[in-house]
């Protein structure tokens, strides 16, 4: 499966300048991690939001987000969002922020 190098690229320049983000290989995608939580992963599909439980409904409400769904199973507090909801500069950031917000919630791994 590849992912979309694109996004990615464009993912990273969205991102707060962090001395704890990290880049791994997971999913069949490119997941970026923040203190060891993840916060998106950019697949063939779209991009995957960490938004937690909380934020999950609100999420799921806004244009081009859906339900992930990996293992026959939805994900709850995470939403993949269709590429056509991060065409614009301003949708991604918003949606990378959604991510970055809810991972530094947790404590570091």
């Amino acid at each position: 499966m590849a992912y979309d190098e694109a996004l990615t690229a464009r993912v990273r320049e969205s991102l707060p300048i962090r001395t704890d983000l990290a880049e791994r290989k997971m999913f069949g995608g490119l997941a970026f991690m923040l203190a060891g939580n993840m916060c998106c992963c950019v697949t063939d599909k779209g991009l995957m939001v960490r938004v937690g439980p909380e934020g999950y409904e609100e999420a799921l409400a806004l244009p081009h987000a859906g339900v992930m769904d990996m293992t026959g199973r939805p994900m709850r507090g995470w939403v993949l969002v269709q590429p056509a909801g991060l065409q614009s500069r301003a949708s991604l950031s918003e949606w990378v922020s959604r991510g970055t917000g809810f991972a530094a919630t947790l404590p570091a791994k």
